[in-house]
């Protein structure tokens, strides 16, 4: 709207400045106006649907986000359930590893003890 408005506001301060123009220079200003004009449609056009375009991406996004929640949920509850089902699983196998490792750091120690007894031992009977 805003550049018709210009337009008619240019036609008619050509059209009061001089009379004396030529028809081919009306003519070829017209075309000049014309080709403005077709060009300024064509840019809007591109630019109204560039913007649509990113309408209906956010659009897209926004939809799939509002599907995906539930299914995030979903998948959480079942995380947390296998991971509590794990613990219950791991609690007592690492309460058997660890009694396993104190039993052997006792053996490893008493050893120790039994070797230096016997090396004690050995040097008194030289």
């Amino acid at each position: 709207m805003k550049f018709s408005l210009i337009v008619a506001v240019v036609l008619l301060a050509l059209a009061q400045g001089s009379f004396a123009q030529d028809v081919s220079d009306l003519e070829s200003l017209g075309r000049y106006f014309e080709e403005m004009k077709n060009k300024m449609v064509q840019d809007m056009t591109e630019i109204i649907r560039n913007q649509d375009l990113a309408n209906q991406a956010q659009t897209f996004m926004e939809e799939k986000k509002t599907q995906l929640e539930p299914l995030v949920a979903q998948i959480q509850e079942q995380l947390k359930t296998v991971a509590a089902s794990v613990e219950e699983q791991i609690k007592p196998l690492a309460a058997n590893v660890q009694a396993q490792l104190q039993v052997d750091n006792f053996k490893q120690q008493m050893e120790s003890i039994f070797k230096k007894l016997t090396e004690q031992t050995m040097a008194i009977d030289n």
